[in-house]
């Protein structure tokens, strides 16, 4: 079939966009048009938290049945209008050119590549060592699912009230839950990498029978898994209004700590399973319920404030920046 172009007008910036029938979610006829429109209708909402953080691009060409692929570097065709950031890699031991996300335009031209969803580091691109938040991702293993999250939340959420913070959630839009603690002050991974690993080893002393803080798969079984090592410089989340790769078009979606409860109560995951469609109404009436994860700031405490609540305190792995660090200084 010949590829079908035409050129649309966004913000006075001409863009190609292609193949808008293409269907990428095949079981519900779900198109690249409607993935574009999705993007377009939830930008308001959805570019504050895109903002200025390195994005790494997960492309589904031929739908989410089909081959997928992760892109780091922002593509070399892409447009001059396009900003990207350049940030240095451990890993790849060079400089990689991440684009960002300023404006409607960009985010056109994205959804146009299939890059269906959007990841994002916890740290904007100009302080890389310095995370805004402090997050969690609860991921349940089989036969365990989102309401058993939902009761890790809970606890989550339950834990830095006790400290005197507030925390946010969000579906992952896949089948866990994620918990993210604004910060907005000056802190590094350093410091809210051991803090997270302290919290989860908290919540496994005090469930073992229902969390595990280990990352082995073989342990996981009808547990959850609480993540904690999301808080590092190299690793990404899916951003909050993403789509996600699924049958359907779901989203990952800000909830309420109500809505948290509720599915806990009715023991029922499809409550916290939004769609595009759904999630655009959600924000006609809400609002961006994510809104205080960027301009509420609050401090982290120190590690130690946890032994206090009975937790048992042990040192994290310093994080691969600092291990750069430490060799840098040896080297000199």
């Amino acid at each position: 079939m010949a590829k079908q172009e035409q050129v649309i007008d966004i913000e006075g910036r001409h863009i190609k966009i292609s193949n808008l029938d293409k269907v990428l979610y095949p079981k519900v006829g779900f198109t690249k048009g409607q993935v574009i429109d999705y993007y377009v209708r939830i930008a308001p909402v959805l570019l504050p938290h895109l903002q200025g953080r390195p994005l790494t691009l997960k492309r589904y060409p031929n739908g989410v049945d089909g081959m997928f692929f992760y892109e780091k570097n922002c593509p070399p065709h892409k447009p001059d209008w396009v900003k990207t950031a350049k940030i240095w890699s451990e890993g790849n031991n060079r400089y990689m050119f991440y684009c960002t996300v300023a404006d409607l335009s960009t985010l056109v031209w994205l959804g146009n590549l299939a890059d269906l969803e959007l990841h994002t580091s916890l740290s904007r691109a100009t302080h890389m060592q310095q995370p805004t938040v402090i997050a969690f991702d609860l991921d349940p293993g089989t036969p365990a699912n989102i309401v058993q999250c939902c009761q890790v939340g809970l606890w989550v959420r339950d834990i830095f009230e006790g400290l005197g913070l507030q925390a946010f959630p969000k579906t992952s839009g896949s089948k866990g839950l994620q918990v993210y603690v604004p910060l907005n002050t000056p802190v590094t991974y350093d410091q809210t990498k051991p803090f997270a690993k302290a919290i989860a080893r908290l919540l496994e002393d005090r469930h073992p029978d229902k969390v595990v803080s280990d990352m082995k798969k073989a342990l996981r079984v009808n547990k959850v898994f609480v993540d904690w090592s999301q808080n590092d410089d190299y690793k990404t989340t899916v951003c909050v209004y993403s789509l996600r790769a699924k049958d359907r078009p779901t989203v990952s979606t800000p909830v309420t700590w109500k809505e948290v409860e509720n599915c806990l109560k009715k023991e029922d995951p499809e409550t916290l399973v939004f769609t595009s469609d759904e999630v655009l109404k959600r924000v006609d009436k809400t609002g961006d319920l994510f809104e205080p994860v960027l301009k509420l700031k609050q401090k982290l405490p120190k590690v130690e404030a946890l032994q206090e609540l009975g937790g048992t305190v042990q040192p994290a792995s310093p994080t691969k920046a600092a291990k750069t660090r430490a060799r840098k200084e040896k080297r000199a």
